[in-house]
């Protein structure tokens, strides 16, 4: 593997398929009823927050494009889910949503405009101490063309043809993949082997 993963400020995590348990193709998370935290996902997020990095969130949300739920939905699953890691004494820096369809704007995903509006709340943010975790090639290609080391979590992986291939083109890319967000962490917190 010619990517190292080193010199960390900040980690770039996808939210549906890492964070929480995404739904199946065609249904979307609503609401905090729907969101399931992923096994470790939340002590993973603390993790790199005692370490001292800044903790991203960046996620297409086109079910507000679609009209399944609105921009408060989220916001309101958000603060839920900051709620719940405030318990322990951590907290995500920012959520950058693309609320979105497809081809409509420069923020979905694998464009970088979610970048440049976390970049613009935190100067200090730079793609080369930037590591991004995600569960799709959308996620991949948008690190890949910021140039941070990217992180394919491979664990939630929901079936279907479209999918599997999508799948199979994001490992591929990848610098590295593991089944967990927390697999991932030990490795940015140099505690685990990247492979």
């Amino acid at each position: 593997m010619s990517r190292h993963i080193s010199s960390v400020l900040a980690v770039f995590i996808d939210r549906d398929g890492v964070i929480n348990r995404k739904m199946p193709e065609g249904q979307y998370v609503k609401s905090w009823s729907d969101f399931h935290l992923l096994p470790g996902a939340a002590e993973a997020i603390v993790r790199l927050k005692r370490a001292g990095l800044f903790v991203i969130v960046v996620t297409n949300q086109r079910g507000i494009a679609l009209g399944r739920y609105n921009s408060v939905d989220v916001d309101r699953i958000h603060a839920q889910l900051q709620s719940e890691l405030a318990a322990q004494n951590a907290q995500v820096d920012g959520f950058y949503i693309c609320p979105h369809d497809r081809d409509t704007c420069n923020c979905r995903k694998p464009l970088t405009g979610l970048f440049d509006q976390a970049k613009a709340a935190f100067p200090i943010l730079q793609p080369g101490t930037s590591v991004l975790v995600g569960d799709s090639l959308s996620d991949i290609e948008f690190g890949r063309r910021l140039g941070m080391a990217t992180i394919f979590i491979e664990g939630d992986l929901i079936d279907g043809e479209e999918r599997i291939l999508d799948n199979e083109n994001a490992a591929q890319l990848a610098d590295f993949r593991f089944p967990s967000l927390a697999e991932a962490v030990d490795a940015v917190l140099d505690t685990g082997t990247a492979r």
